[in-house]
């Protein structure tokens, strides 16, 4: 018999599967097209956070979920990773190579958009995180001129606009969350400030 984190994991890559199939027009309507040069961007920046979340940060996160979390919490847990549809690429390209991850995690992590994510937990709850993880790694490329004060210090040259790169982990222990500052000039990206502390009351 399996484990229930893998019941609820089974369930949830049985429903984006057959929602994938046919997004319907509320999904067709909220996709936004990129540019080549923009989508080669997201993808460096996305991959490469991955690779360093799995490979360090992730063994970590598992001990202190096994030396914080309720006892009833599964140790096994399964790792939901919500990104956008450019992550969900980068992470099963990611899982499907040959170098070495932890034990067990190739078959424990699913990627899926932050809508199927939760429209899952709300049919299949799982609100103190006994049977998984969620990891989220997007990028919000339309940051509003409204906010522009905030990045004062980080002056905009002609043509440049900021992007912030959110992450954060829930159900290891203390929920976690950062955002890098990067600048995007129309033809690559680089990164401003790794940490930056966002001062907006709600995301």
């Amino acid at each position: 018999m399996r484990p229930a984190s893998r019941e609820w994991l089974a369930g949830l890559r049985d429903r984006v599967a057959i929602t994938r199939r046919d997004p319907g027009p509320a999904a067709l309507a909220g996709a936004c097209e990129s540019t080549a040069a923009e989508a080669a961007a997201e993808r460096m920046i996305l991959a490469a956070h991955l690779v360093v979340w799995l490979e360090n940060e992730w063994p970590p996160l598992l001990a202190e979920r096994l030396a914080t979390m309720p006892a009833d919490a599964d140790p096994d847990p399964a790792v939901v990773v919500t990104t956008s549809p450019v992550g969900i690429t980068i992470v099963a390209e990611t899982l499907g190579r040959d170098e070495p991850l932890p034990a067990g995690l190739r078959e424990a992590v699913v990627a899926v958009t932050e809508r199927e994510y939760r429209d899952w937990a709300r049919s299949h709850p799982d609100p103190r995180h006994l049977l998984h993880v969620n990891h989220w790694t997007w990028l919000k490329t339309d940051v509003p001129a409204s906010r522009s004060a905030e990045f004062g210090r980080f002056p905009l040259g002609l043509g440049e606009s900021f992007w912030l790169h959110r992450t954060g982990t829930a159900g290891c222990g203390a929920e976690r969350r950062a955002c890098g500052l990067w600048k995007w000039n129309g033809a690559c990206a680089s990164l401003v400030e790794a940490r930056f502390d966002e001062r907006v009351g709600r995301l």
